[in-house]
């Protein structure tokens, strides 16, 4: 499955809930952005780099690549190529049953450790479990189910523990976590923090890797594809998150998905 043009985003459906498939093949540079779902892919052809929560990485052709929730990262071609590779993306909810299965109940958080995973054979069972996922044949949720648990063990280890956000600033946040479409200056949030808005900036950029303002851009676009996925229309999808207009949503949403809203809710739906 190849992606058409230099720029080519297609997005499949899945057989599992939760669960989306992206085939890209992009010379584009992304700018810091985040995802609310856990991301894991190969990179087929060409190269790429990218500053990762867990540092900066380059991948390569056979390079299996992973991003956590909420993880700021941004990415960029390595030569004049673009790259070309395939990702699922999976609500935390998919991954957290699946991960406590393999734990066999035992409590724990779950993240990649690894930003990039140079293994051929985390590789080969990235691929079957994106074919498994795509296709529709007799006995293929059996074998979607095997193949998800196999990947998960296979890259599995402890990471390190996270760098505590400060309760400054995790007020803040959470203020915007709690109702992203709702309108918030940087005095109201510098008021829960109990920082002038300029301490509040400064802390928030360094602590989140995003101003309060593209984190809030974030959440919005996350909404956004939260509710296309659950058949909410456009326009509407676009006012419920907090969106000028609809062609507001639809340049944030492309930027941050490499495809449009629209064609985002004909591959869910």
């Amino acid at each position: 499955m190849r992606a058409k043009g230099r720029n080519g985003f297609r997005m499949f459906r899945c057989g599992m809930a939760g669960v989306q498939a992206v085939v890209a093949r992009s010379d584009h540079h992304f700018a810091r952005h985040t995802h609310d779902q856990y991301g894991i892919g190969v990179i087929e052809s060409g190269a790429q780099k990218s500053a990762s929560g867990r540092g900066p990485v380059e991948a390569g052709p056979g390079d299996v690549i992973t991003v956590n929730p909420g993880e700021v990262h941004d990415g960029a071609p390595i030569g004049d190529e673009g790259r070309f590779w395939q990702m699922l993306y999976f609500d935390p909810d998919v991954i957290a049953r699946a991960v406590a299965d393999i734990r066999q109940g035992r409590p724990g958080d779950f993240e990649f450790a690894d930003p990039v995973l140079r293994q051929p054979p985390q590789a080969a069972t990235m691929r079957q479990l994106f074919t498994a996922m795509t296709v529709e044949q007799a006995g293929a949720e059996l074998r979607r189910q095997e193949l998800l648990l196999t990947l998960l063990a296979e890259v599995m280890r402890d990471a390190p523990e996270p760098k505590p956000v400060p309760q400054a600033i995790r007020a803040a946040r959470e203020r915007i976590d709690d109702d992203p479409a709702k309108a918030v200056t940087l005095a109201d949030l510098a008021g829960l923090a109990g920082l002038s808005q300029f301490q509040l900036l400064r802390a928030f950029d360094r602590a989140m890797r995003l101003t309060p303002h593209a984190y809030l851009i974030q959440r919005r676009v996350q909404l956004a594809r939260k509710l296309i996925a659950g058949g909410a229309g456009l326009a509407e999808a676009a006012l419920a998150s907090g969106f000028a207009d609809q062609s507001h949503m639809t340049r944030i949403f492309t930027r941050s998905f490499g495809i449009s809203p629209r064609l985002y809710a004909v591959a869910v739906r």
